[in-house]
């Protein structure tokens, strides 16, 4: 299953799937927090609560942690990570400028560009020493990784011992109706909406393509396993359409 997400493309046409993603959240970046709120109802807020909540629970004991965001888009995890433990220090990597612009836009509307830094980036190929964070976060962008193994293994290396990864990801209903409604939801309203918002219809079509193939619960747990990681949990919201998996490095 992992293979089938890591060759789904935004776009039918040459290039890599990270660089295809990168142009893809170039595009929406200026309508990507509108149709996310659109597209959940605001209930994105609350998945994010709920994860940054394991993150906390687990470094109470770490006075001034730090943070890293990978796939951090247009910043949102980043912020309410800072937000939610005291004494954070937050940096956020992203494929994409376009995304990073907004990111960094917030920020500096709050005031905080010492306290939480963005960076350009591949996700596959961090630029972070070995054991640099208490805890690494992504939110909805393990399925837009070329390579999974790739970046669970990066993401491992990156943490010190007895660190966290918490990974929040869309995920599919396995109650029949509850399916049925979110199938014609996501494969029909959804695009039609995003094209209107964004004029990039093929993004929005790829959105319920790369959450249908990507792996769920125990399939995503066995990635994390295989990077290293134990302790491995997942707890699924909102009628099974986000998944928040978690991991600690021994």
């Amino acid at each position: 299953m992992a293979q089938n997400v890591e060759h789904i493309k935004p776009y039918q046409q040459q290039g890599s799937k990270t660089e295809q993603v990168r142009d893809m959240f170039d595009s929406i970046a200026p309508a990507y927090d509108f149709m996310n709120r659109a597209m959940t109802l605001g209930i994105d807020r609350w998945w994010r609560r709920v994860a940054v909540r394991r993150v906390r629970r687990h470094l109470t004991s770490v006075s001034s942690p730090q943070l890293l965001d990978v796939a951090t888009g247009t910043g949102d995890f980043a912020l309410q990570l800072h937000a939610s433990l005291a004494g954070a220090r937050v940096r956020g990597i992203d494929l994409s400028q376009g995304m990073l612009d907004v990111a960094r836009r917030k920020v500096a509307d709050r005031g905080l560009e010492d306290q939480i830094v963005f960076e350009q980036g591949d996700c596959l190929d961090l630029p972070y020493d070995n054991g640099t964070f208490d805890a690494v976060t992504v939110a909805f962008g393990v399925r837009n990784f070329e390579h999974l193994d790739r970046g669970y293994s990066q993401m491992h290396r990156v943490l010190r011992p007895g660190g966290m990864l918490c990974v929040l990801e869309l995920s599919t209903p396995q109650n029949r109706l509850i399916h049925w409604f979110y199938d014609l939801y996501t494969l029909h309203i959804i695009p039609w909406a995003g094209s209107l918002k964004s004029g990039d219809k093929s993004a929005y079509r790829y959105l319920p393509q790369s959450i249908a193939a990507v792996p769920q619960g125990q399939a995503m747990l066995a990635l994390m396993r295989e990077a290293g990681f134990t302790q491995c949990q997942a707890r699924t919201l909102t009628l099974g359409t986000c998944t928040v998996y978690t991991g600690v490095k021994p």
